[in-house]
């Protein structure tokens, strides 16, 4: 069974004489479409979303509550039967950044039960209204149309605005697009350019065109030509006159207006110039988790747990998370003054200092006991002594 039939074979046949157009609030057609002029294949936008699935891919996936057992003993281990973790969040969210809507549907053993989640990228998408309930109908160029009922489904989304279901496309990054791209042509022009001859020159004697088209051939011929023998020495005959050389200068983006294009390519994908490069930690590097990676963290969060469990099993605390050990990220000096200052009041046990410094646990759980230092003591219990004493 093949991917494509395991996530939709099981679902009900939707067919266009049947189904409805769901109706929004506004007005407005709830469709997605994948947007031809892919921004994914710019270096620098490529190079932000690279950089932001990468630390979101690290994040770690978890689930609270005891509902549905079979299925978190499936999902602890992987999203589904072809992908990591990793390469799970990785993929869902440069489809995210590409298109600001992600899609999660559910995949499906071959007993009709759901054994997994999985990030799907049709070619478009709308809500139908089928039987009294809506649908998510998918159009994949290769596989024709599916659905999917609505409440199966997870919508992650970015530049909510028009549509009360998906994300605004990135048409907004076409001018800062252009700019990129007529900067590279620039650069390559420039290149060229400085690589070849060109002078113009008055020919005397010659008064008929075909005269000067055979005179500027054979001298193209003679001293540009893959046989020429100049040796990089251009001679003229005494029939030139008033030589000169046309000296090409392309126009190319100054430091500071290139640095304003980045900044705008950044602040779109909330990335900077020490994330791309790995430099960011401490401080830094929390600022950009809160920003970039903790509420990807928590839709996601939200978005799984609606798919996974139902109102009734949500409220005894059936939940997915995903979860960072964000102190692995601190400075050397940080890590050691958090660790010792945790730890010696019984905060963090050894365990969790050991991850810290990406260290693994102690084996037969000898990690998980909480140590506290001896000059430590309850106040409350002390109080009570000395009540007790009066």
């Amino acid at each position: 069974m093949g991917l494509f039939d395991a996530i939709f074979k099981n679902r009900p046949k939707v067919t266009s004489k049947q189904e409805t157009q769901f109706k929004m609030l506004n007005g407005y057609t709830p469709r997605f479409t994948t947007w031809g002029g892919s921004i994914y294949e710019q270096e620098l936008i490529r190079d932000a979303i690279n950089a932001r699935a990468t630390h979101i891919s690290k994040l770690k996936f978890e689930i609270q509550g005891s509902g549905r057992p079979a299925l978190q003993n499936k999902l602890q281990k992987a999203p589904n039967a072809f992908q990591s973790w990793s390469q799970f969040l990785y993929r869902l969210s440069t489809i995210l950044d590409v298109h600001n809507t992600a899609l999660i549907v559910p995949v499906y053993d071959m007993y009709g039960e759901p054994s997994g989640i999985y990030c799907v990228l049709p070619d478009k998408c709308e809500i139908r209204q089928y039987g009294g309930k809506p649908y998510i109908v998918y159009d994949f160029r290769q596989n024709g149309k599916a659905a999917i009922e609505l409440e199966y489904c997870g919508i992650m989304t970015k530049y909510q605005y028009k549509s009360d279901f998906f994300g605004e496309n990135n048409i907004s990054l076409e001018p800062t697009l252009d700019l990129i791209h007529i900067q590279n042509q620039g650069i390559e022009e420039g290149v060229k350019s400085a690589a070849t001859y060109r002078f113009w020159a008055k020919v005397n004697n010659f008064s008929k065109t075909e005269d000067l088209k055979k005179e500027r051939k054979r001298f193209s011929d003679e001293n540009f030509s893959k046989d020429a023998e100049a040796g990089g020495i251009l001679l003229f005959p005494n029939t030139y006159s008033e030589i000169n050389q046309v000296k090409s200068q392309p126009f190319i983006v100054d430091a500071d207006q290139m640095k304003q294009i980045k900044e705008g390519v950044y602040d779109h994908f909330m990335v900077n110039d020490d994330i791309l490069q790995n430099k960011a930690y401490g401080d830094a590097w929390s600022a950009f988790y809160e920003g970039a990676i903790e509420p990807f963290a928590i839709q996601f969060s939200e978005v799984v747990t609606k798919m996974l469990f139902t109102l009734t099993e949500q409220s005894f605390k059936n939940k997915v998370m995903l979860t960072s050990n964000r102190l692995q990220y601190m400075t050397n000096a940080d890590k050691l003054n958090v660790s010792s200052q945790l730890a010696d009041r019984g905060i963090m046990n050894r365990d969790e200092v050991r991850e810290i410094w990406n260290l693994p646990p102690l084996p037969n759980g000898e990690g998980q006991a909480y140590i506290i230092r001896g000059e430590y003591w309850n106040a409350n219990e002390k109080i009570n002594e000395e009540s007790s004493d009066e």
